[in-house]
């Protein structure tokens, strides 16, 4: 017995060995970066003046600014597209998943706008959504509208047009995800339900969607985490306009903190962000389990 654990001891030493080097990458570049940030949090840190503790006056101070309300209200706006994104992705792993002539360029396409830079996204967008851009001159040759829209200058849909921007910019990487995790479920299964007599419907409700399930499941998460983070679209294409409309939380803190040089602000912000997200994916995590084992 006391052969056996040594044994154990000595694997176990060996294993934490060889994640030693992961390990330490972790707390240089994760851990120790979030305990120190959080203890900024509570301080009045500058780079020309001594540090002193503030406790949570940061938080006292972003929670009574209009400015950054403003940005939790359009942070939480955003996860409108979660349910969007995520029933765009799963029809379009459906189709692609067939054997439809030039089925690989049409994934391929989609993916595209995956590994495409947000600069080059945001010139793209910010042409396309131009008041004497391409978008507007289809909607007037097909007499749906009467006159130019201000798609960026407008206050009343502007944060709508970087949420389709996003939508359009996720619909490959998800549904990459959703064509393996359909490539993944054996065709016996399939097979069986047809020799049954279920149809193609039927079909997909009882034996797809439950198999995907996890699949649903992560990438939920990852696009309400992305959408409650939401910033690149909103530097490249508003800045946060006009009139503070397409202002997120995340960019409230990047203002802050390296804009204004107000650290401690930006942090605070940074943290309540990062509070909501493990928030929603626990909720996640607790309303989206696997229906099956």
């Amino acid at each position: 017995m006391n052969q056996l654990i040594n044994f154990s001891r000595r694997h176990g030493l060996l294993a934490y060995l060889f994640l030693a080097p992961a390990l330490l990458l972790l707390v240089l570049f994760s851990f120790w970066p979030v305990l120190f940030g959080a203890y900024l949090t509570l301080t009045d840190f500058s780079l020309v003046r001594p540090t002193h503790w503030v406790g949570l006056d940061n938080y006292r101070y972003i929670f009574n600014n209009d400015m950054f309300l403003t940005g939790l209200k359009n942070s939480v706006l955003f996860l409108l597209i979660v349910p969007c994104i995520q029933l765009g992705a799963i029809s379009l792993a459906v189709l692609v998943n067939t054997q439809l002539p030039g089925i690989k360029f049409f994934r391929a396409a989609y993916y595209v706008p995956v590994v495409t830079t947000v600069s080059v996204v945001g010139i793209m967008w910010g042409f396309m959504f131009h008041e004497q851009g391409t978008l507007n001159y289809i909607l007037l040759q097909l007499h749906l509208i009467n006159s130019p829209l201000g798609w960026l200058s407008d206050d009343a849909i502007a944060l709508f047009a970087i949420m389709f921007v996003s939508l359009w910019r996720g619909l490959g990487w998800y549904m990459v995800m959703y064509l393996a995790a359909l490539q993944s479920i054996p065709a016996e299964m399939q097979e069986a339900a047809i020799l049954d007599g279920a149809n193609l419907w039927q079909r997909f409700w009882k034996i797809t969607v439950p198999m995907l399930f996890p699949t649903i499941m992560v990438c939920t998460i990852m696009s309400v985490l992305a959408a409650l983070k939401a910033y690149q679209e909103v530097d490249v294409l508003t800045q946060g306009g006009p009139m503070n409309s397409t202002f997120t939380a995340l960019y409230y803190a990047y203002e802050q903190g390296l804009k204004h040089l107000k650290l401690p602000r930006g942090l605070a912000a940074s943290f309540v962000v990062s509070l909501g997200c493990i928030g929603i994916a626990l909720l996640c995590l607790r309303y989206l389990k696997p229906r099956h084992r």
